[in-house]
């Protein structure tokens, strides 16, 4: 329920960097529009520290049941480790609360479908965060693109070239199918390839290949990936966390310009090029170049597109179908990996070993440098 001074209510769950350093600055941004209410963590010392930072009047619980049966959120924000996300954004949705949840909103299709049942029962809705769709950058790209100013769409290329070290992959649930979900693939360069995605709208092919190169984990290091686009553009897609120069980049060659984002956790406007072709004359260009306003992706600005959502009774972007297709590329791309065929969308359902989990049942035997 909205409180006495019209806010919304909010509530987090987990309270490590990822809440602390996004969530909770995004939530003081829009503090005109939703107030912090409670947080729950199992750790007492790191609850304890972040309801200091958080201020007064956050209550702290150990569980989330506890939570939502006595705070009654209006808004549960989630940064646990990801087997947990299904069970508590489900949870959430039961008690009448949107949620929004970090990546990757669950471990599989299956586990998608149930979140799916959860909203259409309460009414409620979950969006994943995908912070880099909701940067004014992005913003307008993806209207330009989607709206013909640049021409046809022809070529695209998707990279996520990360470096994590041993240390990285020592805490317990990072590297394993059954707590992280898979690799980079997942964990990683799933923020890229869903701004990819939501530039370029509807894939439908894929073919892939991935590999675990260097690291003791269950998942794989690396994944490579040729994506064939509903509009016929083509695109290139790398995860790697074997990369000592890292970058974020997302190009998408048109007819008639490339416009690209080169960045490495975050973009703003300056980071947003756009190239003419030859043909095209120069106030065309001038046009899209005016960029406006800078807003960065982040939390902050994710958020305030769900509360907009919200307050026009409309489902939030980056929910539904939206997060839906993102998860199921990943899918895609680990069981075109693993089968050496390629996977059309819409192919992966209920009796699909990959519809269960990304490794498709098996996927924890790797012989050299692939899987077995």
């Amino acid at each position: 329920m909205i409180s006495s001074s019209g806010r919304r209510r909010a509530a987090v769950v987990g309270t490590g960097a990822i809440v602390g350093g996004g969530h909770l600055p995004a939530l003081r941004a829009h503090a005109d529009r939703v107030e912090l209410v409670a947080a729950v963590d199992v750790d007492p010392g790191r609850l304890d520290a972040f309801r200091a930072e958080a201020g007064e009047g956050v209550a702290g619980f150990s569980s989330t049941e506890a939570m939502l049966d006595a705070a009654r959120p209006d808004l549960v924000l989630i940064g646990t480790p990801p087997s947990l996300h299904r069970e508590q954004t489900v949870a959430a949705l039961k008690a009448g609360a949107w949620v929004l949840c970090e990546k990757p909103l669950c471990l599989s299709l299956a586990e998608y479908d149930e979140i799916a049942a959860a909203e259409a029962a309460s009414g409620a809705c979950a969006t994943v965060v995908f912070q880099h769709r909701y940067g004014s950058g992005a913003v307008r790209a993806r209207k330009l693109i989607r709206g013909g100013e640049l021409g046809a769409p022809l070529v695209a290329h998707c990279q996520t070239t990360w470096h994590r070290d041993a240390g990285y992959y020592s805490v317990p649930w990072r590297g394993r199918w059954a707590t992280e979900g898979g690799g980079p693939t997942m964990g990683h360069g799933i923020h890229q390839y869903d701004l990819l995605l939501h530039l370029l709208g509807e894939w439908e092919e894929v073919q892939a290949m991935a590999a675990r190169l260097v690291h003791d984990t269950e998942s794989e290091d690396v994944s490579t990936a040729l994506v064939r686009f509903g509009n016929g553009a083509l695109a290139t897609v790398v995860n790697s966390v074997l990369s000592p120069h890292e970058v974020s980049r997302v190009r998408v060659d048109c007819a008639d310009a490339t416009v690209e984002v080169t960045h490495l956790y975050g973009h703003v406007n300056d980071d947003w090029v756009y190239t003419p072709a030859p043909h095209v004359a120069e106030e065309r260009v001038a046009a899209w170049r005016e960029a406006g306003e800078d807003v960065p992706s982040s939390h902050t600005a994710q958020l305030g597109f769900v509360l907009d959502a919200w307050d026009a009774g409309v489902r939030p972007p980056g929910s539904g179908r939206e997060a839906r297709n993102t998860l199921e590329f990943a899918a895609a791309l680990y069981k075109a990996a693993f089968t050496g065929r390629a996977v059309r969308a819409g192919e992966i359902g209920p009796g699909d070993s990959f519809y269960a989990a990304m490794h498709g049942g098996s996927g924890t035997t790797w012989t050299g440098k692939g899987r077995a």
